[in-house]
């Protein structure tokens, strides 16, 4: 049986999100998991795009899988640019976690 966990950062907390960036980051870099994704929503993006902390470490996450963000919040927000060149790929993210957790992902929440 696989290990699969998905990391959805969906705060505006950035201790929360730290929190959950940590988590992934690690898992990643130890191979805790056999698979690790992570998606940006909600007000976590906003998050992600001013605050300088959270970016770079969304670019080392994307250094091991590149993370997703929602683009119908990011384009309403007007950071789909500023997203991508985190190296976060923009993407419709509702059948994305929706297929993720079908495949026997595990959600995790921040």
């Amino acid at each position: 049986m696989s290990s699969k966990l998905l990391v959805v950062i969906a705060t505006s907390d950035k201790e929360k999100a730290l929190t959950g960036m940590m988590y992934a980051h690690k898992t990643l870099e130890e191979g805790w998991m056999d698979q690790v994704k992570v998606i940006f929503f909600g007000p976590a993006q906003r998050l992600l795009v001013e605050d300088e902390q959270i970016g770079k470490l969304a670019g080392e996450i994307g250094a091991r899988e590149q993370p997703i963000a929602c683009k119908f919040i990011s384009d309403r927000d007007g950071i789909s640019e500023k997203t991508e060149a985190l190296g976060v790929k923009v993407d419709y993210v509702g059948t994305i976690i929706s297929d993720f957790i079908k495949d026997g992902f595990v959600p995790m929440v921040f």
